[in-house]
């Protein structure tokens, strides 16, 4: 019945001139949901042309010279440790700005929705109704945190920790802000203003271009990177961590995208101001990574 019913949605889609809209966004559309409407459909696909052409083309999505680098897999000690520390204040940094988002949601449901994805960087594992290996023993990436359990171990900063200690670093040598390099902080505090602000838009515009940024490739020129680094060094880093992300950012394109039309047909969307302030977050993306690739040159020659 379900196949039967994609095929219907689909049809729909093309005797309309649609397609390209989500499954979800058909759905409504044939249900006569409010605010729904085919005229709506297709300005919302003209606006979609704008935001692959003007938001998705950013340089931090379509070419970052130290994901690039990193994937090579030449990084010399203070290389990596340099990439952990900075990244791991990142990691804490954005518990701030989801804590902020879920405080300015403007609905229960996306309440929940950003209160789920912080108490699982905290540690409440993902309870998935399908069983499954997890991802290096770190969890499901699908589900939901209701009826869960807590575990220290589950929070996201520990699986960096981890990677830390390998690394011959302390606790207290990572994750605080004292240690970030302006070029971090600057990310950090766009992201807490933006993603984390409370204008809901903005918020949402900043949400989809750092959804996108994850989802195009860069948690995997990590991870190549890393097992690159530790076949010819013989650290055996842990990878759990970046692991884990990729699959999970390979999940969220679908969902951010149905998001983004949900919220076009819902409510007057500012396009402009949606372009404006994505292009905003990733700028601050684009900061971090070039804050990281100016750091690595400058520790290239320090063994």
């Amino acid at each position: 019945m379900r196949d039967v019913a994609c095929e219907s949605l689909k049809s729909l889609a093309q005797q309309h001139h649609i397609e390209g809209l989500s499954l979800s966004s058909l759905a409504a559309l044939n249900e006569h949901q409010i605010g729904y409407s085919i005229d709506k459909a297709r300005q919302f696909l003209k606006f979609q042309q704008r935001i692959n052409k003007e938001l998705l083309q950013h340089r931090v999505i379509m070419h970052n010279p130290y994901t690039l680098w990193f994937e090579q897999g030449d990084q010399n000690l203070n290389q990596i440790k340099a990439f952990i520390i900075q990244f791991s204040v990142f990691s804490n940094q954005f518990l701030i700005a989801q804590l902020n988002k879920m405080i300015h949601a403007d609905t229960l449901e996306t309440m929940r929705a950003s209160k789920e994805i912080l108490a699982n960087e905290l540690g409440v594992s993902f309870k998935s109704t399908v069983q499954k290996t997890d991802v290096h023993d770190l969890g499901s990436t699908e589900g939901s945190i209701e009826g869960s359990t807590f575990h220290f171990s589950a929070g996201h900063f520990e699986w960096l920790y981890a990677i830390a200690k390998k690394l011959d670093l302390n606790f207290a040598d990572i994750g605080q802000p004292k240690h970030g390099t302006d070029a971090t902080l600057f990310f950090c505090n766009e992201l807490i203003r933006l993603y984390g602000g409370d204008n809901y838009q903005i918020s949402q515009a900043a949400s989809y271009a750092v959804e996108n940024w994850a989802a195009a490739g860069f948690w995997g020129q990590l991870i190549t990177g890393f097992k690159r680094f530790n076949e010819r060094t013989g650290v055996k880093l842990p990878l759990g961590f970046f692991v884990w992300h990729d699959k999970l950012e390979a999940q969220h394109a679908t969902h951010t995208q149905e998001e983004l039309e949900e919220l076009y047909f819902t409510q007057e969307l500012d396009e402009d101001q949606f372009i404006h302030y994505g292009c905003e977050m990733l700028d601050g993306v684009a900061a971090f990574w070039d804050g990281l690739d100016e750091q690595r040159r400058e520790l290239a020659a320090v063994q």
